[in-house]
């Protein structure tokens, strides 16, 4: 008689878990949570906080945290874990539109370098070049300063400073895959080029735009937060985090919890996302452990 195959993974009361959850390392799984919280508080901060985070009171100023206030309070008595959740949306806004944005034009900038290549690519090669020659944080400041401190600003300083990193790297991917035995024996059989482009060469060229741009919107708040600790990020009363870093450096010696737990916020959730992110590049490369 053949053996009877073990049972599937289960819980308490015969509930199965999904065969994907039983692969996933357990910092993988934390990383998820974090991140699932945060997205929670950009999308219904009440749902995790119940105060009003512009609430200020008097009797309450620069209190350290507490089980009343487990983030303390800032300058103005407001509650500080209340601002940091509500600070989540446009903070997670800024992340992901900034990375949306440098994806964008990093995949016009790369993708036409790539497949035109002779003078096309030379061109955009040392244009992009020339934006290299500038750090990031110079690119977005200059931006910010010439068009003042907005959400809007800071999504379009860290989108347009970011991108020449990425279209570089969406360039070799582009070329990589042209140069292809798939790609050739699909030119042999006489498909189309627009549909070689199409069904080939973007799709897997692509492919490895889902672990970057993980990857990306954890830097691109961090980005965004350094512009904020200049001065140059999104105005006051706003809880963005960076703001929230901005406004506490004044206190840093007598009320140090304006600074850490903005900080850690930002901190727990770009590197919630570079797990997801690494998880997500190895399991493309096949590696299972």
């Amino acid at each position: 008689m053949s053996a009877t195959p073990a049972p599937p993974p289960s819980i308490a009361g015969g509930f199965e878990l999904p065969r994907v959850l039983t692969r996933l390392r357990p910092g993988v799984i934390l990383a998820g949570l974090i991140v699932a919280f945060f997205v929670v508080a950009a999308i219904e901060p009440s749902l995790v906080a119940s105060g009003n985070p512009d609430k200020i009171s008097l009797e309450e100023v620069l209190q350290a945290p507490s089980s009343a206030h487990i983030f303390g309070t800032d300058q103005s008595g407001r509650d500080l874990y209340t601002r940091v959740i509500y600070g989540a949306r446009e903070s997670l806004l800024i992340g992901f539109g900034a990375t949306a944005l440098a994806m964008l034009l990093a995949i016009v900038l790369g993708g036409v370098a790539g497949l035109f290549g002779g003078i096309v690519d030379g061109v955009v090669n040392r244009g992009i070049e020339v934006l290299f020659a500038f750090p990031v944080l110079m690119l977005a400041l200059l931006f910010v300063a010439v068009f003042g401190p907005s959400v809007r600003t800071e999504i379009v300083a860290v989108g347009i400073s970011s991108a020449p990193g990425y279209a570089r790297m969406i360039r070799g991917q582009v070329m990589a895959v042209r140069g292809s035995g798939y790609v050739e024996a699909a030119h042999a059989l006489g498909h189309p080029y627009g549909r070689v482009v199409r069904v080939h060469i973007f799709p897997n060229a692509m492919r490895p735009l889902v672990v970057v741009a993980t990857l990306g919107v954890g830097q691109s708040i961090v980005w965004a937060s350094g512009l904020a600790f200049l001065g140059l990020g999104v105005p006051p009363p706003s809880p963005e985090w960076g703001a929230l870093l901005d406004a506490g450096r004044d206190y840093i010696t007598q009320a140090w919890w304006l600074e850490v737990m903005p900080g850690l916020a930002i901190v727990l959730f770009a590197l919630s996302l570079t797990t997801i992110g690494r998880y997500l590049q190895r399991r493309l490369e096949g590696v299972t452990a």
